[in-house]
């Protein structure tokens, strides 16, 4: 069931039209670690050394962590303002607010 929500709302994004400045950077981040990736399952075929294996990957989930976290910052920085629009003092703190704890994910 998680997977058509996922499924769902990837199709709704794309075609919304959701295209933000670090897109670009997402995806190259996106596709090193798909080469990254690729290379692991080489390694794998190849009977490389374990420690040598698990490296790789914890270089390819460390990518992937970074390139969600710099998505879901970036939506939040800008689709949530463009959401909220102008707001009070007190309103403008709490939102920027949740916008710092986000650093945090």
């Amino acid at each position: 069931m998680t997977d058509t929500v996922t499924d769902e709302s990837s199709r709704v994004d794309a075609g919304s039209g959701h295209r933000h400045e670090t897109h670009p950077d997402i995806i190259k981040r996106l596709k090193r670690a798909d080469g990254h990736l690729r290379s692991i399952i080489e390694m794998i075929e190849s009977e490389r050394a374990c420690l040598d294996i698990a490296q790789q990957l914890h270089a390819v989930e460390k990518a992937v962590c970074e390139a969600k976290r710099v998505l879901i910052r970036d939506h939040i920085d800008h689709c949530l303002d463009e959401a909220v629009g102008s707001t009070g003092r007190d309103q403008r703190r709490t939102l920027d607010e949740f916008k710092a704890i986000t650093k945090y994910l």
